[in-house]
């Protein structure tokens, strides 16, 4: 005998409630209702619970099954198999970059043996970059890395996936410069995640961007590119994460949008920063312990001008060009707008500020002891990339891929939360910290 509760799925439709609603008022955990998703047998004072809180008999719950195939019966499988305890999700990324999402993916780990997400493919327009994600993320499998624009890319054809990530070009809604959303040449690009939603219905997905995204084209921007992910078949679970209380040495907001298939019984909790609070993580700690080995890759120097090294003695760390106290001829002959990380120097006692691919004009990331700018595998410490991922290209090309990536170990959180979510683990969890 099996069961099946499409009448619990329908019965909570008809009635407007979520299924983090029915967690609440049935007093149910998240794994008695990840096993309902799987049709797995209930025990009679679960199923009480539930119709005591909906006021409905069992029989409107749950459905008993005689003698039918059990593939007719399920209306949710975990990818490409039914047994919980051994699915891999198999990830396709768009705008991958040099490998940020894809580290967190790769290393994400429950303590579930086989229940993992794995690379299937990935794509970036920069060839550098592209270079970047085989040799660290896929080196066995370099074909699968596509490098082209996604606006020439034959989407269809790409292979079945069970996951997307996507972290969208966010040039044009960045609180830094001006912000243009839609009107700018990146705003559209999002859309091609979207059709890739619709064309490959993968079962969940991660999309990020910076939290100036909720600002641009006065707020529209946010609602309409919500819209379209729902109105491609996913609940949403939208959230302001700042790295930072994760324990990451940066303080970098990114907004992350996790999607779940809307026919799949699974709630995603925003996971909760306090097992990080204790965390020391300070620029200091970041680059200092351990060592960074003699010979990492990635490790050259910045050449300075003996005017620039001499500006940065005057700046004491925490401070930048305008809030020193710099002699007549060191300061800068600057109108308008004076923007804070001009010369700015690290506070060792704290999180860096946010690592970005800049560097010309005074707004590379300032060491705090040294007078000179961090070098590209300090600037990836503080990313959380190992000092074994090595990037390929230009120091320019290297600054820039560094500085567009999500933090590994920030990454690797949040899709740990997301196995648990479909593992049906429970977790700490905070509510979102925004409304939609």
């Amino acid at each position: 005998m099996r069961c099946s509760y499409n009448k619990l799925w329908k019965l909570l439709i008809d009635k407007g409630m979520k299924k983090t609603d029915l967690l609440e008022s049935a007093r149910i955990s998240s794994v008695s209702l990840a096993k309902m998703g799987r049709n797995e047998n209930m025990t009679m004072e679960t199923l009480m619970k539930i119709g005591k809180a909906l006021r409905c008999d069992v029989g409107d719950i749950v459905e008993f099954i005689h003698d039918e195939p059990l593939a007719e019966t399920m209306t949710v499988a975990l990818p490409e198999q039914a047994d919980n305890a051994n699915a891999r999700f198999m990830l396709g990324e768009l705008f991958c970059g040099p490998g940020g999402l894809g580290w967190g993916a790769k290393h994400a780990d429950i303590g579930i043996p086989g229940f993992n997400i794995g690379h299937k493919w990935a794509n970036d327009y920069d060839e550098e970059t592209c270079e970047t994600y085989r040799r660290n993320i896929c080196p066995n499998a370099p074909e699968t890395v596509i490098c082209g624009d996604v606006r020439q890319l034959d989407l269809d054809s790409l292979p079945p996936i069970d996951a997307l990530a996507f972290g969208f070009p966010c040039n044009d809604f960045s609180i830094v410069g001006e912000q243009k959303g839609f009107e700018g040449a990146y705003g559209p690009l999002y859309t091609y995640g979207v059709k890739v939603l619709k064309s490959h219905r993968p079962q969940w997905f991660l999309a990020e961007n910076v939290g100036g995204l909720r600002s641009a084209n006065e707020g529209n921007a946010f609602q309409k590119i919500l819209a379209d992910m729902r109105e491609a078949g996913y609940r949403l679970y939208p959230n302001l994460y700042k790295f930072e209380q994760y324990g990451i040495p940066q303080a970098r907001h990114r907004i992350i949008i996790v999607g779940i298939r809307d026919d799949l019984p699974y709630e995603f909790r925003i996971p909760s920063p306090a097992p990080y609070a204790n965390i020391d993580n300070s620029c200091r700690t970041a680059l200092e312990e351990p060592p960074i080995p003699t010979g990492a890759p990635n490790s050259e120097l910045t050449r300075q001008s003996a005017q620039v090294v001499e500006r940065l003695k005057h700046i004491r760390p925490g401070e930048n060009a305008f809030t020193a106290k710099l002699p007549p001829e060191l300061k800068l002959n600057v109108k308008g707008a004076k923007i804070s990380q001009i010369y700015k120097r690290l506070d060792p006692d704290k999180p860096a500020y946010t690592v970005t691919g800049s560097g010309g004009g005074g707004t590379h990331i300032y060491h705090y002891s040294e007078p000179r700018a961090l070098t590209n595998r300090e600037r990836a410490r503080l990313q959380t990339f190992p000092d074994t991922y090595v990037f390929h290209g230009s120091k320019e090309s290297v600054r820039k891929q560094i500085g567009m990536a999500v933090p590994c170990r920030g990454a690797k959180i949040i899709f740990e939360a997301i196995l648990k979510t479909f593992a049906g683990v429970d977790y700490p969890s905070v509510p979102a910290n925004f409304e939609e």
